[in-house]
């Protein structure tokens, strides 16, 4: 078994569009008013559906706080780290257990973690710092 798909709730959807298309690089198979659908050349998919500018995204909750994504190779980590300082002045970039990781904000301020290599060329051994707490 294996994730197929995620759904994130977003303040305002073409701006999320906008930045999701952009840092993942997937197509946009269906946008109307309220949702739109982003896939990968292997099936996978993110939902965005807009909440309007009043919603809150409670850190620390229960839920999925944030995902962490899997650049292809260096060359497209550096170029997600580029497309997060375009629209977030908190990026940090960071070697852990083996592997790059890049961390920014999304345009509604949710984290947004990109890696290289993927856990499955550099097992993880420990449990991120970020995991923890806030």
């Amino acid at each position: 078994m294996q994730l197929a798909s995620a759904v994130m709730f977003v303040a305002e959807l073409d701006r999320s569009v906008a930045f999701y298309r952009e840092l993942l690089e997937w197509d946009v198979t269906v946008h109307n008013e309220s949702v739109a659908l982003l896939v990968n050349p292997d099936g996978y998919q993110l939902y965005l559906r807009t909440r309007g500018r009043r919603a809150q995204h409670p850190v620390g909750n229960i839920g999925v706080q944030y995902l962490i994504w899997t650049a292809r190779d260096e060359t497209d980590l550096l170029r997600c780290e580029e497309v997060l300082r375009k629209y977030s002045t908190q990026v940090t970039r960071q070697t852990v257990d083996g592997f790059n990781l890049v961390e920014g904000y999304g345009p509604d301020q949710v984290p947004v973690m990109v890696t290289y290599p993927g856990p499955e060329q550099a097992p993880r051994h420990e449990i991120l710092q970020r995991i923890y707490g806030w």
